[in-house]
């Protein structure tokens, strides 16, 4: 198989996070010959230095080789993009060192659950830095450290949010053709972002608040309709803020939620299970706060906000 390349030269990729998330895509990433390299705190480093990287995957299982450890961002000579796939709480902790890799020469795509983040990286970072980018998967790391993948879900998308990074992106979209997920181009990145906001704010609580896969839960149709009515109070919410989510994008993500598989369920349940801390004030509370700024009620987005949040910092 050919490699697509950005320009004559394979993407240096550097993943800022290797949970789930990061280590699929940055996984398959490196599959496709970018030169890949995670950026962990020291006990993960260890982790996998001893564990090994591997992805279990309903697209296929594999042991990952091709890819470099650093621990700090000096490790890190060249970068091209950042895959920023970091908790919403470390964000804040992360700043300085993204300030360090643009000021290598990457451009930053997160794939964040919700949207603060985005404004936060624009002034932190710069606005032609930052590019807007979500993903779709269900999957968690096991004991070792190893992904385990369980959708058919693995998706990323991206795109513009300044003109000046529209060549970029589209460069970005030829280099990733070839890796084995699925890659969109959005041509409008903040609508997506917002219809995943809308998604995941409703799934995510409603599987942590109720403790239960969404195969346990579809069967109750006064309980599965809390989903319904979060995506509709997100959806009223970003009308407001400008972005066109409609009754059929909500329909569209109703339907989601019933193709999952029975064991399907949000990382923020996964984590709560596991006794973590959950990202709980970055997604459902970030929710709360844009509403609050115009004035807005979102009632059962805020009733299950204030259920989860004594489990919020975990070990409960």
């Amino acid at each position: 198989m050919q490699l697509i390349y950005w320009g004559d030269i394979i993407l240096n990729i550097t993943v800022f996070g290797a949970g789930a998330l990061g280590v699929y895509f940055g996984g398959r990433l490196s599959e496709a010959g970018h030169q890949v390299t995670f950026l962990v705190r020291e006990k993960r480093a260890n982790q996998i230095k001893e564990k090994g990287l591997k992805v279990h995957s309903v697209h296929g299982d594999v042991e990952l080789n091709n890819y470099s450890i650093a621990r700090n961002t000096e490790e890190i000579q060249e970068v091209d993009l950042v895959l920023l796939s970091v908790k919403g709480y470390h964000l804040n902790g992360a700043i300085a060192q993204l300030k360090e890799l643009v000021q290598k020469g990457a451009k930053i795509l997160p794939v964040l659950n919700g949207y603060e983040h985005i404004p936060v990286l624009q002034k932190e970072l710069g606005e032609e830095n930052v590019l807007g980018g979500l993903s779709f998967i269900i999957a968690t790391l096991d004991e070792n450290g190893h992904v385990l993948q369980t959708s058919a879900q693995h998706k990323i998308t991206f795109g513009p949010l300044v003109t000046a990074q529209i060549e970029f992106c589209q460069k970005l979209a030829a280099s990733f053709s070839h890796a084995s997920f699925e890659t969109e181009l959005s041509e409008d990145i903040k609508y997506a972002l917002w219809n995943k906001y809308m998604f995941i704010t409703a799934f995510s609580a409603l599987t942590t608040v109720v403790d239960l896969p969404i195969g346990k839960i579809r069967p109750l149709p006064n309980t599965l309709k809390l989903a319904e009515d979060m995506m509709n109070e997100m959806k009223q919410l970003a009308n407001v803020y400008g972005i066109p989510l409609t009754e059929q994008d909500v329909q569209k993500a109703m339907d989601l939620i019933h193709s999952f598989p029975d064991e399907g369920t949000s990382s923020m349940h996964q984590d709560k299970r596991k006794g973590l801390p959950l990202e709980l004030d970055h997604m459902q509370g970030g929710a709360l706060r844009l509403a609050e700024a115009i004035q807005l009620r979102l009632p059962t987005i805020e009733l299950i906000y204030n259920i989860l949040k004594p489990y919020e910092n975990g070990q409960v």
